[in-house]
């Protein structure tokens, strides 16, 4: 069974130093973590806030995939770069685990078709439209409220991906942004680490008639494991520890400086605090890829992290190397081999593949 994630932000820990050739004591994703898991494929996810010039978007996304590239060359034995969802399986033939590049947020294209183009060169197969802010592409979940969905440019960056082949991420767009990318992409759209609205009401989460919607459009919904994502009653919890005003502090202070001992050590006590705290388990990621089966279809479901993007992860999920236990999960609650295959990774190749044929088509055509 081909296991996919569709969503890590490793990279952005890459640059703070972290070593994935070696099984890390803190972290959710290292190379000997996802080869332990039995990860067959891990999109890493080029992550830029939206605090950050252009310029400057453009300058953290290239130099986190530099980093991606040093990491992977370094390690041949364990892991290889895939492109295309041909090369994921031929490496999982040989026992590698593939490494794919997505990019979260479109700031670093810079108003650019010519710059979304050379990401896509350099292997960049998803990019999550904005992040936590509206963009010059489309309105985010967070506001909303500058362009009632895709913005002109927008629509042509949509027809753009479609010809290049790269997926159209809705992880992150407003509810209307959502429903633009359905209308105008000519084929299915991923949400690469989102959950069930009707589970939590987060506004980063998919609505049933989204849900519909996507299955309708031929897309997939790819679960988050995030808390404050999987229930309503965590960011609760969260907001009486305290801990998340502190931890975004010296979490702060430790990027700025990442080599700095006591503030990785700092950084590591608040980790240990987060870990400590009641969380959701295991249990409620399965509950929202139940619900998401429901509404939705077997055909439209999968995973995606967003370890190292989230700041604790739920009770039996402290890192990659324990993913299997969703699917153990999934056999105890009645589902087929196939089906777990499905949602592991064989829908999310799925639409790999549309993309890449309609590409193909529309190119040689």
């Amino acid at each position: 069974m081909l296991i996919l994630d569709s969503h890590c932000d490793t990279p952005s820990q890459i640059v703070r130093l972290r070593d994935l050739g070696v099984d890390n004591a803190y972290g959710h994703v290292d190379f000997p973590k996802l080869v332990r898991g039995g990860v067959g494929a891990s999109f890493f996810a080029l992550y830029t806030s939206k605090e950050l010039s252009p310029d400057a978007a453009t300058r953290a996304a290239l130099e986190m995939m530099a980093g991606v590239y040093d990491a992977v060359e370094a390690h041949p034995d364990q892991v290889s770069m895939a492109f295309r969802a041909d090369q994921i399986l031929e490496n999982h033939a040989k026992g590698l685990v593939s490494i794919l590049l997505g990019m979260e947020n479109g700031a670093p294209i810079q108003q650019s078709l010519a710059l979304l183009r050379l990401f896509w060169r350099m292997g960049v197969r998803y990019m999550t439209l904005t992040h936590n802010g509206d963009n010059a592409i489309a309105d985010s979940a967070a506001e909303g409220k500058t362009w009632h969905g895709l913005s002109p440019f927008g629509r042509e960056v949509v027809a753009e991906m479609n010809r290049l082949g790269m997926l159209i991420d809705v992880a992150h767009v407003s509810d209307e942004t959502f429903y633009d990318c359905i209308r105008y992409s000519k084929v299915p759209v991923v949400s690469t680490h989102s959950c069930c609205r009707a589970l939590c009401g987060h506004r980063r989460n998919m609505s049933d008639d989204m849900l519909r919607a996507l299955a309708e459009n031929g897309g997939v919904i790819q679960i988050n494991f995030y808390p404050c994502f999987l229930s309503d009653s965590f960011p609760e919890v969260l907001a009486a520890s305290g801990l998340s005003d502190e931890g975004e502090q010296l979490e702060a202070a430790f990027i700025a400086d990442p080599s700095d001992p006591e503030k990785v050590a700092a950084w590591h006590r608040v980790q240990d605090r987060l870990l400590a705290l009641d969380r959701p388990s295991y249990k409620v990621v399965v509950d929202h890829i139940d619900h998401a089966v429901r509404v939705a279809g077997i055909d439209h479901v999968g995973i995606g992290s967003d370890f190292d993007g989230i700041a604790v992860p739920p009770a039996g999920l402290e890192d990659v190397s324990k993913i299997g236990i969703i699917f153990r999960e999934m056999r105890e609650r009645g589902y087929s081999e196939m089906e777990i295959e499905k949602v592991a990774g064989g829908n999310f190749l799925r639409v790999m593949r549309a993309a890449e044929t309609f590409s193909k088509g529309i190119n040689e055509g």
